[in-house]
C-alpha cells in the first residue's frame, strides 16, 4: 500500500513546502480530472529520460551477483529509460564485463580528500595514503560511468557531511563520472519542519563545488536522488503527495539558484522502500523522473517491473 500519512509526516512540510504542494496539488488535481474526461494534459516540469538506479549495497557473494547479472540480463526492462546498477567494489568489474546494454554499472561511493582546499574544484590528491578508499580516478580508469554519492547511510554511518559531498561531486565529474547525489531528512527534521532547509543545504554544498561550466550538465550527468531517511529500508513510504511536494521544491531551487534550463533538465529520483507494488502510482507524480532502489533492486522481476514504470510516468505526464 502506498503511503504513509500521519499527521507528524504531513507536518514536517515546512511553510514554503506547503505553498508548492498545494500548488502541485492544483496543478495535478486538474490534469487527473482532464485525463478522466478522455483529455491529457501535460504537467511535467522535468524533461529528462526516466531513470532508475539499483543499489545493491553490502549484499551479495560470487554465486548470487552471477545468478542476479543473468536474470538482468535476461529480463525486459522496458524501452526509453535509463537504467543503472550499483554492486559492491568487488563485483564492479565483473558487472562491466557481463551486464548487457541498456544497464549501466555505477559505483556505490568514491573517495576526495577532505582537508583539500582547491580553487579550481578539482580536488585531485597528491598522495595515495588513504587506505581502503577508491578514487574517482580508479574509478574513471576501469571505465566506470556512474557513481552515487552522499548516501543516507555513508552520512549517518560513516561522517559524511554536506561539505565532503559536495566536493566528491566536483571531484567525480572533473574525472567524467555521472553522479546520483543523494539528499534527505531525518523523522526529526520532518517533524520539526526542517525538510526543505535540510535539502536546500544539501544542494547548495553541491552548486557551490560544480564548475559553473559543469552546471550544464546536471540534467544528463547530475542525478538528484531525494531519499527521506526514514523511509529507506524500514517499508514506510512516503505519500506520492509528499514526493511530489519535495521534487516541485527541489526543481524550484534549481531554478533560482542554478538556471531555469538546469531546473528542467534535471532528473529527480525518489528512492525510500520503493518496490513493484508501488512504483506505478508514484510514478505517476510530475517530478519524480525515477527511483533509486534498494532491496527491491536485488530481485531480477521486480527492479524490471520498477523499471517499466516509466511508461507509467510518461503517459501520466503527457509525454508517451
Amino acid at each position: 500500500m502506498i503511503g504513509l500519512a500521519s499527521p507528524s509526516l504531513t507536518r514536517g512540510i515546512c511553510a514554503p513546502a506547503r505553498s508548492l504542494a498545494a500548488l502541485t496539488r492544483r496543478r495535478l488535481g486538474s490534469a487527473r480530472n482532464a485525463r478522466d474526461r478522455g483529455a491529457l494534459q501535460i504537467v511535467s516540469e522535468g524533461t529528462g529520460r526516466f531513470i532508475v538506479g539499483g543499489n545493491w549495497k553490502c549484499n551479495g557473494d560470487r554465486a548470487s551477483v552471477t545468478a542476479l547479472i543473468e536474470a538482468l540480463n535476461g529480463g525486459d526492462v522496458g524501452d526509453n529509460v535509463d537504467v543503472v546498477v550499483a554492486p559492491p567494489f568487488l563485483y564492479v568489474d565483473q558487472a562491466l564485463s557481463e551486464l548487457k546494454s541498456p544497464m549501466q554499472v555505477a559505483a556505490q561511493n568514491a573517495w576526495v580528500e577532505y582537508t583539500l582546499e582547491d580553487e579550481t574544484h578539482h580536488y585531485d590528491s597528491d598522495s595515495g595514503a588513504f587506505t581502503g578508499e577508491v578514487s574517482a580516478e580508479m574509478l574513471e580508469d576501469m571505465g566506470v560511468p556512474w557513481v552515487i554519492l552522499g548516501h543516507s547511510e555513508r552520512r549517518t554511518l560513516l561522517g559524511e557531511d554536506d561539505t565532503m559531498v559536495g566536493k566528491k561531486v566536483a571531484h567525480a565529474r572533473f574525472h567524467g563520472l555521472s553522479v546520483i547525489v543523494c539528499v534527505g531528512e531525518s523523522l526529526e527534521q520532518r517533524e520539526a519542519g526542517a525538510t526543505m532547509d535540510v535539502i536546500f543545504k544539501q544542494l547548495r554544498a553541491v552548486a557551490d563545488e560544480i564548475d559553473d561550466r559543469e552546471h550544464s550538465s546536471w540534467g544528463s550527468q547530475v542525478v538528484i536522488a531525494y531519499e527521506p531517511i526514514w523511509a529507506i529500508g524500514t517499508g514506510k513510504v512516503a505519500t506520492p503527495e509528499q514526493v511530489q511536494a519535495v521534487h516541485a521544491g527541489i526543481r524550484q531551487w534549481l531554478k533560482d539558484n542554478v538556471s531555469e534550463e538546469v531546473s528542467k533538465a534535471t532528473r529527480i529520483q525518489y528512492g525510500g522502500s520503493v518496490n513493484e507494488g508501488n512504483c506505478e502510482t508514484l510514478a505517476r507524480e510530475s517530478d519524480i523522473d525515477g527511483f533509486l532502489v534498494g532491496g527491491a533492486s536485488l530481485d531480477a522481476t521486480k527492479f524490471a517491473q520498477i523499471c517499466k514504470s516509466s511508461a507509467v510516468h510518461y503517459k501520466a505526464v503527457g509525454r508517451a
